[in-house]
């Protein structure tokens, strides 16, 4: 995997009106057949993401270099980090082109 394919650092999520910085480790793959860009990662472990995720929050904006998109927020992990997932322009590549 490249270095444009994958990212490793602080992040802004928000969900409705909280925000939070976070690190976190994304990676994307480009799908041909799609014509577009498939990312998901972690965040390193939050309280306020993990209580927003338990109260039914889904919903994110991922924000990397000033560069925002939207995200999906899933389960934590054993160590209590938080799964993002989302389809279009990755916020790395975003920030980068923007």
């Amino acid at each position: 995997m490249s270095d444009d394919e994958d990212y490793r650092g602080e992040a802004v999520i928000e969900t409705g009106e909280l925000s939070v910085t976070v690190v976190v480790r994304l990676s994307a793959r480009f799908e041909p057949v799609e014509g577009r860009y498939r990312w998901a990662g972690r965040a390193v472990p939050d309280e306020t993401l993990t209580a927003q995720l338990r109260a039914g929050v889904r919903e994110a904006t991922v924000r990397i270099g000033g560069a925002a998109v939207r995200a999906r927020l899933g389960e934590p992990d054993p160590w209590g980090g938080v799964r993002l997932t989302g389809t279009g322009r990755p916020p790395w590549h975003a920030a980068a082109a923007g």
